[in-house]
């Protein structure tokens, strides 16, 4: 096998930190006012939007609310209704920016369900393109990301504060 090499990741795995308290890695970026630095696209009364820091594609997000939950049914009805309300204007924001042909939209609960941090509940949001699949994940094993992370967050951030504002 190949190796393709993306030593600027490195940052990113190097410099993930996680709350004493909850071990979560996104409390203490959810408490942090450094959205551009947390790759925070957004914020709504109750949610919150991050980048993911290891994307299956570009511009995939992650929807979260902001308490620390691990399951669905510790969520209030009025946090229910803001994370999927966040997700939908996630969808639109993506769309006006990245023009997707589809999405994959899914939770995972619990770690034997892929949960990476499954303890603070997320809904992954992916915007899929016709023929976006190709051959370097199937033998490579690698994914090719397009636009940096950064500037993806910057775009997302933009529309989505449109999209929000009019609350």
């Amino acid at each position: 096998m190949k190796n393709l090499w993306a030593p600027w990741r490195m940052r990113y795995i190097e410099k993930e930190s996680r709350d004493e308290e909850s071990g979560c890695l996104f409390c203490p970026r959810i408490e942090s006012d450094e959205d551009e630095k947390n790759l925070i696209v957004g914020r709504t009364g109750l949610s919150v939007v991050f980048m993911n820091k290891y994307p299956y594609n570009g511009g995939h997000v992650l929807v979260m609310p902001k308490r620390h939950l691990a399951e669905l049914g510790d969520l209030e009805d009025g946090e229910l209704f803001d994370l999927f309300d966040a997700v939908r204007k996630m969808r639109d924001a993506i769309d006006s920016v990245m023009k997707p042909h589809g999405y994959n939209v899914g939770i995972n609960l619990g770690e034997v369900a892929g949960a990476g941090v499954p303890g603070h509940l997320h809904v992954h949001l992916v915007p899929r393109w016709k023929g976006d699949t190709n051959f370097m994940p199937l033998f490579g094993e690698v994914h090719v990301i397009s636009e940096h992370i950064e500037a993806t967050r910057a775009k997302l951030s933009e529309a989505f504060a449109k999209l929000t504002e009019k609350e």
